[in-house]
């Protein structure tokens, strides 16, 4: 079966530094696939490549099969892109949104309006339909971008940090929401720092420090490399970056 995602080789730098450095790692079809790291690790970076966004200093990057450096159309016709920061057009409603959105993406009126109303009902949406973005919450603006990423029924959705600034009742929305999709045969990619949200939910993990990929595996896997068998993600997660040894003592105790 064709990799949701391979990516090989790939490097970007900002001004001579590497914030990605030489990157390969393999995401399967239809698998939920948590990238880990800390903060400046090169996560973002990492996505907005694949998306499409940055272009790479050198590297592959395939989606689905599609070279997405020598044909981005066709590799962004199958890849949803929500950032952290929901993007979206304030005067307008979510309905119109999504309705504009799909537009966008070529996206038959026939069906854009059946898929629209599944999922601002799936989001609980349904009843602000006809009210303008701009006084949402951040949870409800967080799920209208999500609606927006979604309308053309991706095989991709790569989400960065999706559950920040959430509530517990919305988080618990857009996870179901998540599980559905890969339920369905989508594939799903989200950077969090909630690492009981990746512990629970990925079906793999790949931890990445300093642009580089230093474990990769299903918990169990991460769990038998460090020798470590009951140990939670954030143990493992800090014994991997090494952040465990750079706390002060006091903190460690």
């Amino acid at each position: 079966m064709t990799d949701a995602l391979a990516i090989t080789g790939l490097s970007k730098t900002f001004g001579g530094k590497f914030a990605v450095d030489n990157l390969s790692l393999r995401v399967r079809a239809g698998e939920l696939y948590a990238l880990l790291g800390p903060n400046g690790a090169g996560k973002t970076t990492t996505l907005r490549m694949v998306a499409g966004l940055l272009k790479p200093n050198s590297g592959e990057i395939a989606v689905f099969g599609h070279d997405a450096l020598k044909d981005p159309a066709a590799a962004k016709q199958v890849i949803a892109w929500a950032p952290d920061e929901p993007m979206l057009y304030d005067r307008l409603t979510p309905m119109e949104y999504l309705e504009f959105v799909a537009g966008l993406w070529g996206v038959p009126a026939t069906a854009a309006l059946p898929r629209a109303e599944e999922l601002l009902k799936w989001l609980g949406l349904w009843d602000n339909r006809g009210e303008r973005c701009e006084g949402f919450s951040r949870g409800m603006k967080q799920k209208t971008a999500l609606a927006g990423a979604l309308i053309h029924d991706p095989k991709l959705l790569i989400l960065d940090e999706p559950l920040t600034g959430l509530d517990a009742a919305v988080a618990r929305q857009v996870k179901d929401l998540l599980q559905a999709r890969v339920k369905g045969g989508a594939t799903v990619i989200l950077t969090t720092h909630i690492l009981e949200v990746a512990e629970r939910m990925a079906d793999r993990i790949g931890i990445i420090n300093n642009g580089r990929l230093v474990a990769e595996g299903t918990l169990d896997e991460l769990r038998t490399r460090t020798g470590e068998g009951n140990a939670t993600l954030e143990d493992l997660f800090l014994e991997l970056t090494g952040a465990e040894d750079a706390a002060p003592e006091s903190v460690r105790r």
